[in-house]
């Protein structure tokens, strides 16, 4: 199957491709700041009130803001953070993709694959929208799965076995290997924890950063990769093979921050930044091409399209793995574990 190819002038006059195109560096870190504004105060919130109702509110804000984290990364890889790209990649790295043990210029070379090739048989990415549509009760699995921290666990153990490089490697090539896989990770980590510590709520770490990163990060994960390319229209067709969701105050604030639910749009134009999605998609919906757009209403109906297969043709499945993305076509490492943008 063959993708149909569009330019962006198909779609946008050279005004408002002009308009839509432009990053603003304070507009970047005003996203970031935000994010960390959120973390900061859901941490607060339990250690000034602590109970079961606002650890798990602060769980949920702090793993989506993690997400959001990542997803400001995907930004710094299509450099949308800074039109400077030393200050884009300092921003992406330092402030978003080592806070959550990725890496920006890995998680690009992977990526624009997937931009160059979506929906298609060597699209690094297909693997997690091609077994759709499945069943509740699978998707049932999948959720426990995430939510108990099975999938976080499994994803983790990889990145570390990965980065530590076969056993059969001299122990000072394997520690090489590690600290440029993961080592400003790690460091962002330590001073993470330190300052933690430092203010008195040490115990924050474990319990209001590993536990998030490990379990409603991965649910609202799933969850936006489904949204995305699961099962949509034409996986031919650019307006069609992606998905843009509708999301209301609280989808935005749990599941999809910093307007990831603008699918459609950041595929039709990459290199905009996640801000300018929405103006976008307020172009094309006024456009002669609103009509073919693929767009749902909310998360809700997106997810009822995904596990519209009958219950009686319920198979028992697998976790994603990168070795089943590198059968799809791309070599992936264990550190490009989220994907899917």
């Amino acid at each position: 199957m063959t993708a149909l190819r569009m330019r962006a002038r198909d779609f946008l006059t050279e005004d408002q491709l002009v308009d839509v195109r432009q990053r603003v560096t304070w507009k970047g870190v005003a996203l970031i700041a935000h994010a960390w504004a959120l973390i900061a105060g859901a941490i607060a919130l339990v250690a000034w009130w602590p109970n079961p109702l606002t650890y798990i509110f602060a769980v949920a804000v702090i793993g989506s803001r993690q997400l959001g984290l990542s997803i400001l990364m995907h930004d710094g890889a299509h450099g949308c953070l800074s039109a400077d790209e030393n200050t884009n990649l300092t921003l992406s790295q330092w402030f978003c993709a080592y806070p959550v043990f990725a890496e920006t210029r890995a998680y690009r070379r992977y990526h624009l694959q997937h931009h160059a090739r979506t929906q298609q048989e060597d699209d690094p990415d297909l693997v997690l929208s091609a077994p759709f549509p499945i069943t509740q009760l699978s998707y049932r699995r999948k959720f426990i799965r995430d939510i108990t921290g099975q999938t976080g666990y499994q994803q983790r153990k990889a990145q570390l076995l990965n980065a530590l490089g076969p056993q059969d490697w001299p122990w000072r090539q394997r520690a090489a290997h590690f600290w440029e896989k993961l080592g400003p990770q790690c460091v962002f980590n330590a001073i993470l924890f330190a300052g933690l510590a430092a203010a008195g709520v040490w115990w924050a770490y474990p319990l209001l950063w590993l536990v998030p990163l490990l379990t409603w990060m991965m649910v609202i994960t799933r969850i936006r990769n489904i949204a995305e390319h699961a099962v949509v229209p034409d996986s031919s067709d650019p307006l069609r093979n992606t998905r843009t969701t509708h999301a209301n105050f609280l989808e935005r604030l749990f599941i999809a921050p910093y307007y990831v639910n603008y699918h459609l749009e950041h595929h039709l134009l990459f290199y905009v930044p996640c801000y300018n999605l929405p103006k976008v998609h307020r172009l094309l919906s006024e456009s002669r091409h609103a009509g073919r757009m693929e767009v749902q209403p909310n998360y809700g109906a997106v997810l009822r399209l995904a596990t519209a297969k009958p219950n009686r043709d319920d198979r028992p499945g697998q976790l994603v793995s990168s070795a089943r993305r590198a059968r799809a076509g791309a070599e992936v490492g264990a550190d490009q574990k989220a994907g899917g943008f």
